[in-house]
């Protein structure tokens, strides 16, 4: 199958010499000339063509010795591309590093070893850079040798200090293969204890224990729902599960869906395996560089390592004899790629496992409709856990009614309990969905409004830096002294975001460390990493933040947690909007009281008697859950049907009503026959981004499989004017 121009499947003879290497077979990268250019493929199986190997052009050779998709993985890439509509070609490209296919290879460089029998006070005395080099290195576990440019790079040190320690043979320096480990300081000796071997289980977590193990040991296909209240100890669940699944010889895939809990669970994960069993640890995501990806890819390929952790393309990790495949916080929507090929890594993740006869591992304490729906017709099993660690109480939740506050950022009430806990020295969340300074510029004299040149949304401002910002396509500019319009100098702002947010924390507290995250402070690799641990080593008092810290983080010593506009995501055209209000409060109140010590949340709200932030605050999953199960029901929305969302986008405005008006009556009499329900085509929310109009229209469908196929076909056979572009999201979650 030819990575890119052709869109189908090519024979190609073998020649004697390649039959025979162990690196070749399905799922091998190879090179293969097409036309006169030479191009990528990828071996799918034997031709079944009765072609004269005369006539046939020949592969020219490996990229990578090993291959690069397993062969069930050609499988899941062919359902992959069936299901969400997309080339094959597209689906290889996302499963196959970019660095693997072009085809890089492991690295010679300068790496240096600590020799620990050197090591002495007097070799040490009045150096202080060299001492800090030689207590990271001596609390280093998941790698010995260290490249000498990245050991500099990581500690700030120059290369005199290293050649110091060098000379004074406490380190050794050598040429060879050095591998690039991504977080490869994740496993210190401080992360190693306690954590590696974690503590006694709780006997709602030896049953769940047993009853996955179960089907583990059964070698069946199952998955697995282990929904558990926040703080229940699921992580734990996950790992005497994963423990048992390695000693039987299996290999696990672990999923999150942020990258920004990516540092956490590596560090959890190698101190319980690397440090106790030796089981390699691979990271896996997007964010890494090319080396720690080619690396990290060569290890799971060739079976030096068993065990990948990482964001959603990590389940497509070439791991052999996949036994378990975990997903953490399975509910989240970031697991849905927005980018073709749109696939959701949590529905990926179950069909991988039924290819390998594996289990699938979800875990939520707020699980998914969809997921849920599937336990309540026995596809999927359900395991609870209903208590917290130690008997840990749920965090007090305080509903405050924003409508009877003053204007501000706090009410009176999350004010005086930041107070109260910065003089207790204990840690406090902000939660705001939202970043900038202020979310509008008006003029009260004309009514005028800051909006992009290009989308249909208003510029925020950035009080930093004095400039508005579109958030849609960047388009920004400066920060007007006068109304535009009608030169009013009475311009004001409105709205709030975290970087006010964190003014506000500042004037409140004016002594206390204060960090804001969100998608301006993290653009520095490793930068959201670095402000994650400065305030789980408490050299923080006060983090700001958006989703980013909304869930799955661990900080033992937060005991307020302030979701500060709980209404926000309540007010987006979307369906799914009451339970991802829900589940936004009680995933970002499940920060609180982690330790020994009681958490209380403040939830600011103007709809304090709306259904998602009641049953938040009773954290009533059942009930809201009948609630919401009952109104999709009533609609025929998903988990009942599925979602197929079809996006329009054209600079001409009255094109794109026609063309999609005239694909509605090509299409809805097949559609109708299929049991399918149209609706619009109709403007998007956001109308128009990047100088593009945008349409959409919603297929709510019985089956995917009855209906994607034909509308592919129907796709192909359209004229469509060639300023049009559409875009086919199967599973949608994302509708503005």
């Amino acid at each position: 199958m030819p990575m890119r121009g052709v869109g189908r499947g090519l024979t190609y003879a073998v020649g004697a010499d390649m039959v025979g290497l162990d690196g070749f077979g399905v799922g091998s990268l190879v090179r293969i000339p097409l036309g006169r250019r030479v191009e990528l493929g990828i071996v799918m199986g034997e031709g079944e063509e009765a072609v004269p190997e005369a006539r046939l052009k020949r592969v020219l050779g490996l990229v990578q010795p090993f291959p690069v998709v397993r062969p069930e993985g050609v499988q899941l890439a062919i359902w992959l591309a069936r299901y969400y509509a997309c080339g094959l070609e597209q689906v290889f490209e996302v499963m196959i590093p970019g660095a693997v296919r072009r085809g890089m290879g492991r690295r010679e460089g300068r790496a240096v070893r600590l020799i620990r029998s050197a090591v002495t006070e007097e070799a040490l005395k009045g150096a202080r850079k060299q001492r800090e080099v030689v207590e990271f290195l001596s609390g280093q576990l998941a790698r010995e040798i260290w490249p000498r440019a990245l050991l500099m790079k990581r500690l700030a040190v120059s290369g005199v200090v290293l050649d110091g320690l060098v000379k004074k043979g406490v380190l050794e320096e050598s040429l060879e293969v050095t591998e690039r480990v991504a977080y490869g300081d994740e496993l210190g000796a401080q992360q190693v204890g306690a954590a590696a071997h974690g503590h006694d289980l709780t006997e709602e977590q030896a049953v769940c224990v047993k009853d996955i193990l179960e089907s583990v040991e059964k070698r069946q296909f199952v998955a697995h729902l282990l929904h558990g209240v926040t703080g229940s100890g699921k992580t734990e669940v996950y790992m005497r599960v994963m423990k048992e699944v390695l000693a039987a010889g299996g290999g696990v895939i672990f999923l999150v869906p942020e990258v920004a809990l990516t540092p956490q669970t590596v560090g959890r994960l190698r101190a319980r395996f690397e440090a106790v069993s030796g089981d390699r640890v691979v990271v896996w995501h997007s964010q890494l560089s090319d080396g720690e990806r080619y690396d990290g890819w060569r290890a799971v390929a060739n079976g030096e390592a068993r065990v990948v952790v990482g964001a959603r393309s990590a389940v497509f990790a070439p791991v052999r004899n996949l036994k378990l495949v975990v997903v953490d916080e399975e509910h989240e929507p970031a697991y849905k790629q927005e980018e073709v090929p749109r696939y959701n890594g949590r529905d990926v993740a179950v069909y991988r496992a039924m290819l390998n006869e594996a289990v699938c591992l979800l875990g939520s304490a707020t699980p998914s409709m969809e997921t849920l729906h599937n336990v309540a017709i026995g596809k999927y099993r359900e395991n609870r856990l209903r208590k917290r660690i130690d008997d840990r109480q749920l965090p007090l939740m305080h509903v405050v009614d924003m409508r009877r506050e003053k204007a501000g950022v706090f009410s009176r009430l999350l004010a005086d309990k930041m107070r109260e806990r910065y003089e207790r020295r204990e840690q406090v969340i902000l939660f705001l969905n939202r970043r900038g300074h202020d979310t509008s510029l008006n003029c009260p004299d004309c009514g005028f409004v800051a909006e992009c040149d290009f989308c249909s949304i208003t510029l925020t401002h950035h009080f930093r830096d004095r400039r508005l910002r579109c958030h849609m396509c960047g388009f920004e500019t400066g920060v007007p002294s006068v109304c535009p319009k009608c030169r009013s100098p009475k311009i004001h702002y409105k709205g709030t975001g975290t970087e006010k947010v964190e003014a506000h924390v500042k004037r409140l507290l004016p002594m206390a460390r204060v960090a804001r995250i969100d998608a301006d402070t993290t653009r520095r690799k490793h930068a959201l990493r670095e402000q994650l641990e400065a305030f789980r080593q408490g050299r923080l008092d006060v983090l700001v933040g958006t989703q980013m810290i909304a869930k799955g983080l661990d900080f033992p010593n937060v005991t307020l947690v302030g979701l500060l506009d709980a209404d926000l995501s309540m007010h987006m055209p979307d369906f799914r909007a009451a339970e991802r209000t829900f589940q936004l409060v009680v995933q970002v109140s499940g920060r609180a009281g982690r330790g020994d010590r009681a958490g209380e949340v403040v939830l600011q709200t103007y709809l304090p008697s709306a259904p998602p932030i009641q049953y938040g605050r009773q954290q009533d999953f059942d009930g809201f859950t009948e609630l919401e199960l009952k109104q999709r029901r009533e609609f025929g929305y998903p988990p009942y049907r599925h979602l197929i969302h079809h996006l329009f986008r054209a600079a001409n405005r009255e094109k794109l009503d026609f063309y999609t008006r005239q694909w509605v009556r090509h299409v809805e009499p097949g559609l109708k026959e299929r049991g399918v329900e149209v609706r619009g085509p109709a403007p998007c929310p956001v109308e128009r981004i990047q100088n593009l109009y945008r349409y959409q229209i919603w297929y709510f469908a019985p089956s995917v499989t009855r209906v994607v196929p034909w509308l592919q076909e129907q796709r192909t056979a359209f004229k469509w004017d060639p300023e049009m572009v559409e875009v086919l999201d199967v599973d949608a979650m994302q509708l503005s």
